[in-house]
């Protein structure tokens, strides 16, 4: 069930919907890192969250300056460890 319901929200996710979220976070983002973030959500989603993250934030390192991406990691570290038990 739970399955059925992220596939849905990524379905539905916008490109405004990571400005939304990384604004209220206190993250500022360009039109290039806000396009690199919502292509890795909408194509990686099923990685980031049952699979091996890490192939996916590599390329993201090369991708984005370090404070960004660094922020970036805390946030997923943040966010999956409230939600795990819900996987």
């Amino acid at each position: 069930m739970i399955n059925k319901l992220i596939d849905k929200y990524i379905n539905n996710l916008t490109i405004q919907d990571v400005y939304t979220f990384a604004s209220k976070e206190g993250v500022f983002l360009t039109e290039y890192e806000a396009n690199i973030i919502f292509l890795n959500i909408k194509e990686n989603y099923k990685t980031l969250l049952y699979g091996d993250e890490s192939i996916i934030f590599n390329d993201l390192k090369s991708k984005l300056n370090s404070d960004l991406y660094n922020k970036i990691v805390v946030l997923f570290t943040e966010y999956k460890n409230k939600y795990n038990k819900y996987l």
